[in-house]
């Protein structure tokens, strides 16, 4: 439970800006382990930081150990199981669903594995993909498909007939 108290109060979070916001877990169960620096929250797991959104099955977050007077630091949050997502980020709103996403918040980047798919509802642009990387700090974007299940990028476009 300590360092459940200690989750709240952590100034980088998942989804984190250079502000400190406030991270609310909710989970059915709760489970850490402080000498390894892993906090897993389990059944029907909704996390909301701000206006961003991430609901799963499972959430792991690895912290770094807490030096003395500061806050904990955050080295990646692994959500499995029916993984959905809404993230706002540079003037975009995103979107997206998968098996697994990984995040890495110093980085500032997104891997959503397995049956990804991220929609950037700002412009309406979809992607589908296996693996889709993403990085809210410079906006790029990788999507891997398989021979079986391809990349698909779609986009509406304007044809300028009424």
């Amino acid at each position: 439970m300590k360092l459940l108290l200690k989750l709240a109060l952590a100034s980088t979070l998942v989804f984190a800006n250079a502000n400190t916001e406030k991270l609310i877990i909710d989970a059915k169960n709760f489970e850490t382990d402080d000498s390894k620096g892993i906090s897993i929250f389990t059944g029907n797991v909704k996390l909301k930081m701000a206006k961003d959104r991430l609901n799963s099955n499972k959430l792991e977050v690895f912290m770094k150990p807490k030096s003395q007077g500061k806050n904990l630091e955050p080295l990646k949050y692994i959500a499995t199981g029916d993984v959905s997502f809404t993230i706002f980020s540079n003037g975009k709103h995103y979107k997206g669903k998968g098996n697994k996403v990984i995040y890495d918040p110093i980085k500032q980047e997104y891997t959503v594995l397995g049956k990804g798919y991220l929609n950037e509802v700002t412009e309406d642009r979809k992607l589908y993909g296996e693996k889709i990387f993403i990085n809210q700090e410079t906006g790029n974007a990788k999507v891997s498909g398989t021979d079986n299940k391809p990349v698909r990028f779609i986009l509406n476009i304007d044809s300028g007939k009424k």
